[in-house]
């Protein structure tokens, strides 16, 4: 196994033309397990570590542009207020040490249906960045996954970043696993709520990270901004949250366990997104 070590992003893309074998690796919370269990066994790794402008992050009118190569924990400390919903998914991520190490452009690079910020990128409409000696372009989130650990990444392109608009409304991230840290998520869901405009999305739940557009249409018609939230109509949502989901059975839980904690994450967030989109409106009267 071949160990290329660039030192600028030029250099990085440049190898990865000429090696579109060559297997990225940042933090190595993925990438690592699969080598140590022989699961996976690459002719060659990347090793994108000392790229410095990866690990950058940056803002303008547009939003947020995130360095695929910032760890979790720089999320949490410099972005939670500008990336809410992010840094709360950040937050769920293995123990200190894999959220020290562990990049956002990491998770959409092995594009597991558990990655854990998959959902808060779908809901806020994030773009991912990828670049190649050809040139760069930006995916929207909803494109990016295309089946189970696949993404949309041409063999000579690598993630150089994600773009997420500004912060609008209530945002909410939550998952259950089969313990309370560092765990591997049985299921998830993110939620953004802003007037007259909702976006939800699962994890966990089906082959790929996904929106659930039929729960979000019939929330978009139903609320009352500003008044109270009928339980009826948050059991409804849950139930559609649910119904969207084509989840399996596995070691870590049954597809039915699934759908049921799904309904009941939905409800859970929407009364957290509620209370904080409440709260914010009282604030400003």
């Amino acid at each position: 196994m071949d160990f290329l070590r660039p030192q600028t992003l030029a250099e990085a893309l440049a190898l990865k033309a000429e090696r579109p074998d060559a297997v990225p690796i940042a933090g190595g919370t993925d990438v690592m397990v699969e080598l140590n269990f022989d699961h996976r066994r690459p002719a060659a790794l990347l090793d994108l570590t000392r790229v410095r402008e990866l690990t950058e992050w940056s803002t303008s009118d547009s939003g947020v542009r995130l360095g695929a190569g910032v760890p979790y924990t720089r999320v949490i400390t410099e972005l939670g207020e500008r990336l809410p919903g992010l840094a709360m998914a950040s937050r769920t991520v293995g123990s200190p040490q894999i959220r020290n190490r562990g990049t956002v452009g990491g998770n959409l690079g092995a594009a597991s249906p558990a990655g854990d910020t998959h959902p808060v990128l779908l809901v806020t409409g994030a773009e991912i960045e990828a670049a190649s000696v050809r040139g760069t372009r930006r995916i929207p989130a909803e494109e990016f996954y295309v089946g189970v650990k696949r993404n949309a990444l041409a063999e000579d392109e690598l993630i150089t970043a994600v773009h997420l608009p500004p912060r609008s409304g209530s945002q909410q991230f939550a998952k259950v696993g089969t313990r309370n840290a560092m765990v591997i998520a049985v299921c998830s869901f993110a939620l953004a709520l802003d007037r007259g405009q909702v976006r939800a999305a699962i994890g966990s739940a089906a082959p790929t990270p996904r929106r659930v557009p039929e729960a979000e249409e019939f929330l978009a018609a139903e609320l009352e901004w500003g008044a109270p939230l009928p339980d009826s109509l948050k059991r409804r949502f849950g139930e559609l949250v649910a119904a969207a989901a084509q989840p399996i059975d596995d070691v870590r839980g049954t597809a039915a366990y699934r759908r049921h904690a799904l309904s009941v994450l939905a409800r859970r967030t929407l009364g957290w997104a509620w209370r904080e989109n409440s709260e914010e409106g009282q604030a400003c009267a």
